[in-house]
């Protein structure tokens, strides 16, 4: 791991860039984890809770690797959809996944954060876009309302993976004309017993939007606090080193 300057020449805390950040599920408790957070969507995101640029991910990070830009940067978060609706020339995750032409944006998203010479995470959820699984996180690990399995690849740094709790019950809602209960909330779609905005914000610990399609994205915060945390952790030991 190449460790970053833990207290920027300005005085401010570690800058992190995230990547295709939706309404900010990541970057809310990356801020609480020590880290101040820049995000960018190539769709208007007016509830991103931080200093938010709207452009192609991927462009924008290459253009901040031609211009050494980059370098403001210690780490970079990256959640890229698995699939859009155009190519990539056209446009980066113009769709967000909803159907269309399917393009794996991973494989040129780990070629920039390669390029970028930067820690990294590439999150994904379960059966998406091949990653490597170096790390898996779930809800029940944080006592959470939900499962939401997620995946992150980890780019010039590690941590040991935590011990996955096991789930307490079902996930609440209809499977196959049956109604089942339990202690989870379903985190995707509408119908099918689906949870309420409030239920589902509660649920994913997210406060800071209340669009069903915003929460369905997210992961939740309590994930990049651990990561975040982790993350500074390491460097410091490296930088005391």
């Amino acid at each position: 791991m190449t460790h970053p300057t833990l207290v920027r020449r300005d005085g401010q805390r570690p800058l992190l860039l995230d990547l295709f950040c939706c309404a900010g599920g990541a970057a809310m408790s990356y801020r609480r984890a020590g880290l101040d957070v820049h995000g960018v969507d190539i769709r208007p995101r007016p509830n991103y809770p931080f200093a938010f640029v709207q452009a192609d991910a991927l462009e924008y990070l290459a253009a901040l690797i031609a211009s050494g830009e980059i370098r403001r940067y210690a780490f970079i978060h990256s959640s890229p959809p698995c699939q859009a609706g155009c190519a990539l020339t056209v446009g980066t995750n113009r769709s967000r996944g909803w159907g269309g032409t399917h393009v794996d944006l991973v494989p040129p998203t780990r070629d920039l954060l390669e390029a970028s010479a930067l820690p990294y995470v590439i999150e994904q959820p379960n059966g998406k876009a091949e990653i490597r699984k170096d790390l898996t996180l779930c809800g029940e690990q944080f006592n959470l309302g939900v499962l939401r399995h997620r995946n992150f690849e980890l780019g010039r740094w590690s941590v040991e993976q935590p011990t996955h709790v096991p789930h307490r019950g079902r996930v609440r809602g209809w499977r196959h004309g049956e109604f089942f209960d339990g202690p989870y909330v379903a985190a995707y779609g509408s119908g099918g017993g689906k949870p309420s905005v409030p239920e589902l914000q509660a649920a994913m610990g997210i406060t800071w939007t209340d669009v069903r399609e915003e929460l369905t994205e997210a992961i939740p915060p309590a994930y990049s606090q651990w990561i975040g945390r982790a993350f500074l952790t390491q460097a410091a030991m490296e930088v005391a080193a």
